[in-house]
């Protein structure tokens, strides 16, 4: 009897495994790397290039003020032995004006370029997110996440590279 039941057993374990269960839904999962494609599309692409040339436009102007006051203490060095105690003095006081003016508009700067980047981040962010959305429902997708939410996954559910394809054809302009 005891052997009997145990081959019924087997064989019902055997069968459940040899036929597919219809009708089970799968629940698909995606990982989109926000990152990856921040660098390999063509708008993430477009954000990074407004960003750097922004901060190059920014730089040439510090370092066009920086050069006045290197001339400036030049200058001062040049005629310290020459000039009144009241003109080194003014002297001084303009270049030290000249230097704090530098500094504010290097911090005046780094704000500005901080709230462009997250400015411009947030709508590409909003932007592929939709994207990945929009692919998440057309595929019958039940949960797709950004790769820094997950700790592990296989690279099998990594959607990336669907997400680019679509941010490159779309019409995203930054």
């Amino acid at each position: 009897m005891k052997s009997c039941v145990s081959a019924f057993a087997c064989m019902a374990v055997l069968a459940a495994l040899a036929f597919p269960v219809y009708g089970a839904d799968i629940a698909k999962i995606g990982i989109v790397d926000f990152q990856r494609i921040l660098s390999e599309s063509e708008p993430g692409q477009q954000v990074q290039s407004k960003l750097q040339a922004k901060g190059r436009e920014m730089e040439t102007d510090l370092r066009a003020l920086g050069k006045k006051i290197q001339d400036l203490e030049a200058d001062l060095k040049q005629r310290a032995t020459v000039v009144s105690k009241e003109k080194r003095e003014e002297l001084q006081r303009e270049m030290d004006i000249k230097k704090y003016d530098l500094k504010s508009k290097q911090k005046k700067y780094q704000s500005e370029l901080r709230q462009l980047e997250s400015k411009m981040l947030e709508k590409l962010q909003k932007e592929i997110f939709a994207l990945a959305e929009e692919i998440g429902k057309k595929e019958g997708y039940l949960l797709i996440l950004e790769k820094s939410a997950a700790v592990y996954y296989p690279d099998s559910i990594d959607i990336t590279d669907a997400v680019i394809e679509k941010c490159n054809t779309s019409a995203l302009d930054f």
